[in-house]
């Protein structure tokens, strides 16, 4: 009895060490779960910004402002509804984002690594958590004999049959593995960010793709109404030649020039074939389907007044500069962690069981247990752990600096998307002028050439400067959108 109560203060002191050691991994944990230092600053920042309007989605109207970047939730929302296993008659841009997120593999893939390191969070965290193994033998030997290979073990072999349960609990390694729980929390939240950085990315492709399809769209139309015009027109000049009131010269003319829009349309038609076949790739399809783009209707938004918001506003919601943000903690996390295997590690264990079956001379009860505490001190080790501790630190400094070059290229990525997306604004009035020019110019060539006072030189020429201008007046249109649609993907705006 007063052996049992001397172990008493042991015991007392373990306790105190293991609940100290717990205190200290909650604290770890929501130093993981809090958000980061630069995330607060930034949303501080971007508090401090007075109201103003920004750049709209691409399919937006004038005055709609962009919305804030889903969570994690959200995106599991959408694609937890399942595969999507066929192309709507009429395809929308917001029906195209949607079957993109649900359908294409690079987001699932994104998804299920970010499952994947929650549960390396898990393993890791499982190191605090109490380790309990069951184990059973039975042996029949010549008791009493002995074995002389064993190293310092017992050699003594006895005949018995039982079983037990072996108790190992970390009470203390002074922090390590709480810092190690914390980095692979914050590795897990910098997964999860990426899987929405490869979201956006599917939905800038989808947005890309989308709008070439109606780019190559527009465009077989503009080379159907030039095969149209030419062709009435090689059709009069056919007739005025065959009543001698025009030369073999301007029939030449007027059949290169519809042969020459006839390859216009051959062009364009292949072009939108690759194109709705590379959309239907991003929206996971692996067989060729027919459906219609229906374009969004009313005014084109305007573009971003202020590009510094616009900025502001990047490094607040991209989710790749998150996702290198937490990895940097991350790596400081498990720099400290390397650093403190200098430190003791205090365990303590236990045994528990019996044996039924045994020779009373070797054993002096059916039940065997025992509780005791093991501190490991680490002495020397040829430097290996200095050496590991000194390579983290050298990582963390090389993720703090691959955080800092991916804040400098999205500043200039966003101003240089603002001023894309200003200047192919402006090229729309631009173009718009000059086709209409040229439909003047068409006019009066036309009425010119009726009445004979022009060649057939003069009608070419107006006819491909009129073609030439719409086909540019088509590219200003859809090259606004795809700017619109990249300088979203800067900000990290996601449907």
């Amino acid at each position: 009895m007063m052996q049992n109560r001397n172990l008493y203060p042991l015991f007392a002191a373990l306790a105190i060490i293991f609940l100290w050691d717990s205190a200290q991994g909650l604290q770890a944990q929501k130093l993981a779960d809090a958000p980061s230092a630069v995330m607060l600053s930034r949303n501080i920042e971007q508090q401090n910004l007075e109201a103003a309007p920004v750049a709209p989605h691409a399919s937006a109207m004038p005055g709609d402002t962009l919305s804030q970047p889903p969570s994690q939730d959200a995106l599991l929302k959408i694609t937890a509804q399942g595969r999507v296993s066929s192309i709507p008659q009429q395809l929308t841009l917001q029906e195209a984002e949607q079957i993109a997120i649900r359908n294409n593999p690079r987001v699932r893939v994104g998804q299920l690594l970010a499952r994947a390191q929650h549960q390396v969070y898990r393993e890791t965290r499982s190191n605090y958590l109490p380790q309990v193994d069951g184990g059973a033998v039975s042996a029949k030997a010549d008791t009493g004999s002995r074995f002389t290979f064993d190293g310092l073990r017992s050699t003594r072999l006895i005949t018995h049959v039982g079983g037990g349960l072996d108790f190992h609990q970390l009470l203390t390694d002074f922090g390590r593995t709480s810092n190690l729980i914390a980095s692979s929390k914050l590795y897990e939240k910098a997964q999860n960010a990426q899987a929405m950085a490869s979201t956006l990315d599917v939905v800038l492709i989808t947005d890309q793709a989308f709008y070439n399809a109606l780019e190559a769209q527009a465009l077989v139309k503009v080379a159907l109404q030039t095969v149209d015009t030419r062709q009435t027109t090689d059709q009069q000049i056919t007739e005025l030649t065959r009543n001698k009131l025009r030369s073999t010269i301007d029939l030449a003319f007027a059949d290169e020039n519809l042969a020459q829009a006839q390859l216009l349309l051959l062009d364009a038609q292949t072009q939108y074939s690759n194109d709705v076949n590379a959309l239907t790739s991003v929206l996971g399809f692996d067989r060729p389907m027919s459906y219609t783009l229906i374009e969004t209707g009313g005014d084109v938004p305007l573009p971003p007044p202020d590009q510094d918001q616009l900025v502001q506003m990047a490094l607040k919601q991209r989710p790749d500069l998150m996702a290198l943000d937490y990895d940097q903690q991350a790596a400081k996390k498990y720099s400290r962690a390397e650093w403190e295997q200098l430190m003791p590690t205090l365990s303590a264990m236990g045994v528990v069981g019996g044996t039924p079956i045994r020779d009373d001379k070797y054993f002096t009860s059916n039940w065997f247990g025992g509780v005791g505490a093991n501190l490991e001190v680490p002495i020397f080790n040829g430097f290996r752990y200095t050496s590991e501790a000194e390579e983290a630190d050298d990582r963390a400094k090389a993720a703090q600096e691959n955080l800092r070059d991916l804040r400098d290229r999205i500043v200039r990525d966003v101003r240089d998307a603002w001023l894309q997306t200003n200047t192919s604004y402006q090229k729309i009035a631009v173009t718009e002028k000059l086709l209409k020019a040229s439909n003047m110019g068409l006019d009066l060539a036309q009425a010119r050439y009726k009445l004979g006072l022009s060649s057939i030189v003069e009608l070419s020429q107006s006819q491909l400067d009129q073609t030439q201008a719409s086909i540019e007046n088509v590219n200003a249109q859809y090259e606004y959108q795809l700017s619109l649609a990249a300088l979203n993907y800067q900000l990290g705006n996601l449907p």
